[in-house]
């Protein structure tokens, strides 16, 4: 019989999509801000545009994505900071969808299991997919770093978490993407940490998770 009580997840590229969403993102932006677009190369805009956000992955300050971008491919307008960063606040949120089988999926862990998240980033932001998506109706607790203090993978978040949830860490499960940030974040707070891996990616930290998943349905074969 499985000791696990409670399932803790990782948000963006674990539950949610970011990379789709960020393309779905462009999309908007070109819409927004390149009325008559001269620039005919989009594949290459869409490029730089990925690489300007992932450089400033987890900094809340998105101007950093988009003033350097605009820079590159100028705009007929002047683009306040301000208005950058409510673009990128109003607009990323929506971008998000989640599949349908996942949220049946989580639906029936919700019947067994205690489930929350983790996740680092603007409370602002992260809650707006969180809703958007209609996550919020299959978590108990939402621990999003802006708001708790500490980022993963400092183990005090997780510690935060373990005291809200009421629960000892040889009890629960974290499930996320990043081995540095999820993995070893969640193994500094003695919780078994699943590492969610889609893309098959070689694991070249000396990092060892509990376990190895390409599908997050694939968490039952460790909870029983």
């Amino acid at each position: 019989m499985s000791s696990i009580s409670t399932i803790i997840f990782d948000l963006d590229d674990t539950l949610l999509d970011r990379e789709q969403a960020i393309e779905k993102l462009f999309l908007v932006l070109l819409e927004k801000f390149y009325e008559n677009l001269k620039h005919t190369n989009k594949n290459e805009m869409l490029r730089r545009f990925k690489e300007y956000d992932k450089k400033n992955y987890g900094i809340n300050d998105k101007t950093r994505v988009l003033e350097p971008f605009f820079n590159e491919f100028p705009t007929k307008r002047i683009v306040s900071q301000y208005a950058m960063q409510d673009f990128w606040n109003t607009n990323l949120p929506l971008c998000f969808s989640v599949d349908e089988t996942i949220l049946e999926f989580l639906s029936s862990l919700k019947e067994q299991y205690q489930l929350a998240i983790i996740t680092n980033g603007s409370t602002e932001r992260q809650f707006a997919k969180i809703f958007n998506t209609n996550l919020n109706n299959y978590f108990e607790q939402v621990f999003i770093s802006e708001e708790v203090g500490f980022t993963k993978p400092d183990r005090r978040i997780f510690e935060v978490a373990l005291n809200k949830l009421n629960i000892q860490p040889e009890h629960v499960l974290f499930i996320g993407d990043d081995l540095k940030k999820d993995i070893k974040g969640c193994q500094n707070a003695n919780i078994k940490g699943i590492w969610f891996n889609p893309l098959s990616l070689e694991n070249r930290t000396d990092i060892k998770p509990y376990a190895e998943i390409k599908s997050l349905k694939e968490i039952l074969n460790y909870l029983s």
